[in-house]
Parts: structure tokens; sequence; C-alpha cells
């Protein structure tokens, strides 16, 4: 196969352009066999497979049992706990599958779903995830974690079964963290647990606007002090974004230092934090630009889809990509399409990385956009879906 003139965006090419901008791709089986320079005008634009390191696809599609807890983080997180008493693995399966397979249709090539995990046994969603990453492990690799509060982590024998269960089960071990009460002690006994079971971790953190939550600060400081660097994933961070200039940029600088990686969530933390009795000023998004100003390069990820945290959206990174553009002005746009590309398989440790060179799998998205001004457009989204060198069918 050959894709004639298509535009790869500079963070995606790992090979020497020359000075060129448009390219032809030919493809040899499941492979990326030559790039070239084109001279041809773009007619398109190409990207890697999308890689989407932050939902839930345990909860989503339960919005119209639980209602939209709008603005209220913890109202969600209470009605979402009363609702988990009544999962059943047919549910589950049922809520799970429809997520991946409206991902695999708009290009996503890996997941990264948190479980939610409350009390020592592992949820009935685990067993579920399981079967259907072997299931689906030709289409899109799938990873979880746990997202159990960090609280929890204060009970030794709590925690140590809990990161055992993780361990034997090839996940991740995760914490949601939030001004805490002791933050850095139960912080401290997480990476612990990780460091003794050699498992990466990946936190939920700082998910509101207070300027006095500083967990991602005692994270990236950890990691730092544990040798723990590229093996923290830090999603939210939303607090970031009102806190002091300098006292932010000296956090980022230190999450930098950790080799931290940073997800932002744009669609649930827009509708879940600021003002719901007036138009909110502080926006739920955290400091990409900063953050990239300092070497660190965030993921945009989807986050919730259809529940009581965010009653709308879906499994299109492109989409997502382009609230996230817009909320964190984010330009010229096409310089952040590693958001949902490279920075993403970098954090989740992929084999491969995401940058398009020969060699390279031909697992690719190829947008109908023909320069950065069409790419938040709807015809711009319009895209084939390339897996190992054949294109999808998407009506099939």
């Amino acid at each position: 196969m050959k894709l004639d003139a298509v535009r790869i965006p500079p963070r995606l090419r790992g090979f020497v352009a020359e000075g060129a901008e448009v390219f032809d791709v030919v493809l040899d089986g499941a492979r990326v066999a030559a790039i070239a320079p084109s001279r041809q005008p773009a007619h398109g634009t190409l990207l890697s497979a999308l890689v989407d390191a932050h939902v839930h696809i345990d909860k989503n599609y339960t919005v119209q049992d639980v209602g939209a807890a709008e603005g209220s983080l913890f109202t969600a997180i209470d009605r979402t706990a009363a609702h988990r008493a009544g999962w059943t693995a047919e549910a589950l399966r049922a809520r799970m599958t429809r997520a991946l397979d409206q991902a695999w249709r708009a290009g996503t090539r890996a997941l990264r779903t948190h479980l939610d995990w409350f009390g020592d046994d592992a949820p009935a969603s685990l067993a579920v995830f399981e079967a259907l990453r072997a299931q689906w492990r030709d289409r899109i690799a799938l990873q979880f974690v746990a997202l159990v509060p960090l609280d929890a982590y204060a009970d030794p024998a709590a925690g140590e079964r809990i990161a055992q269960a993780v361990h034997g089960a090839g996940g991740v071990l995760g914490a949601f963290v939030y001004r805490n009460e002791g933050i850095v002690h139960k912080l401290g006994r997480v990476f612990d647990l990780a460091q003794q079971y050699g498992l990466a971790l990946d936190f939920h953190v700082d998910e509101g606007l207070d300027a006095d939550a500083t967990g991602l600060r005692s994270i990236a400081q950890l990691a730092i002090s544990r040798g723990w660097h590229g093996r923290v994933v830090c999603g939210h961070a939303c607090s970031l974004s009102i806190q002091d200039e300098a006292f932010a940029r000296d956090t980022l600088a230190k999450c930098a230092e950790a080799g931290l990686h940073l997800v932002a969530l744009p669609t649930t933390n827009l509708y879940l934090q600021g003002a719901w009795d007036r138009t909110p000023v502080p926006r739920g998004i955290t400091r990409i630009r900063e953050a990239a100003a300092l070497g660190l390069r965030a993921s945009l990820a989807s986050d919730n889809v259809q529940d009581a945290f965010y009653p709308y959206g879906g499994y299109d990174l492109v989409e997502t990509f382009g609230l996230g553009v817009q909320v964190a002005h984010l330009a010229p746009a096409v310089d952040w399409l590693d958001a949902v590309t490279v920075s993403p398989a970098r954090a989740l440790g992929l084999p491969w990385d995401g940058r398009i060179a020969p060699g390279c799998p031909a697992d690719l998205v190829l947008l109908a956009a023909r320069n950065e001004y069409e790419l938040l457009d709807a015809a711009g989204r319009r895209r084939t879906v390339i897996r190992a060198g054949q294109r999808l069918q998407q009506g099939g």
C-alpha cells in the first residue's frame, strides 16, 4: 500500500525530513517500508495509531442510572460508589466492550483504564478486564491501574494485599490523591510497595482547584529521592493551574527531573471544575505549555465517558485533542499531536513510541486534514484507520 502526499507532524517523525513537509509513504505488510519527500500538495495528515493513557471503562455508560454530578467531583464519587454495588460481570463486559470497539474504530492502538478498587479484594471488573485483554490483544494493547483511595495504604496489610493482586494480574499500582492527611507518609508507602513488587505507578492527583493541593509536588519529590525515574504517571493536576506561578514552575521542574509523565483530561475536568452558578473563569486543565517548556510533554486522554463524572463524550482521541488545543491554547496545533501518540506511548511504556519511520509498525491514522487549520474541522477529522498495513473497515 502507498499513501501519497501526506503530512507527518514534526514531533511524530522518526526520520530526517531534510526540509520536506509532505511525504509519500510505502507500506509493506505490517511495516512501513519507505518514506520519501513528495512533489504533490498534501492530501492528508498521517499519525501513528492513537494511545489513550487514562480512561475508566468500568464505570462508563452509567450516567442514565446515576445522573450527572454537575460540578461536584465528590458527588460523582458517591453516586458511583452506590451504583458499583450492583455491577455484574455481564454489565461490565457489555460496557467495556462498547468502549473498546469505539476506541478501536477511532484509531486507538493502546489504552490504559483505571479500575475502581475499594477494599482488599480485587474488584469484579478485574476478571472481566483480564478476559477482554486476552480477547483484544491483537487490536488494542490493554493496561489497567488499581484506582485505590490513598488512605487505604495506611493499613500495611491491606496495601500489601492490593500490591500482590496487582502484580499477579500484570497491572499498575495507583491511588486517588487529594489533600490527604499525612500525604507524604502514605505516598511513601505506595512507593515502597511499587519498589517491592516492581510495579509502575499511576496517580489521580490534585483533581480540583484548591491551591493547597500539592500531591503532585510530593509525588515528584518521592520519585526523585527513590530513583523512580520515568515510571510514574500523574493524571489531572488541575490545582497546579491556580497555584502561584513560581511555585507551580518549581513543581513542574521537579516533575521533569523525576521523568514524570503528565496526563491532562480536558473533558471531565472542564465539566467538573470551576463554578456552576456563573460562567467559570478558572479552567480544569493543568499547565501543559509550561510543562513542555521544561521538557515535559503531557498527554491528552479521554477519561470519563457518559458517567456521573462526565455525562457526554466517547473514545475518539482526535476530538479530545481538539478540545485540549482550544482550552489550553496549544498552538500551532500540529506541534501538539504527540499528546495523543508519542507522549502517551512513552507514558505507558509501549514497545513502539509512535514515531513514524521506515521499519515501524504500519498502525496508522490518516486524517483528511491537509493542514493544521483543518485538524479541528469535522471534515478534517475524517480518517482512514490502518492496522498492520490494512485499512480498517469502519462499517464491519
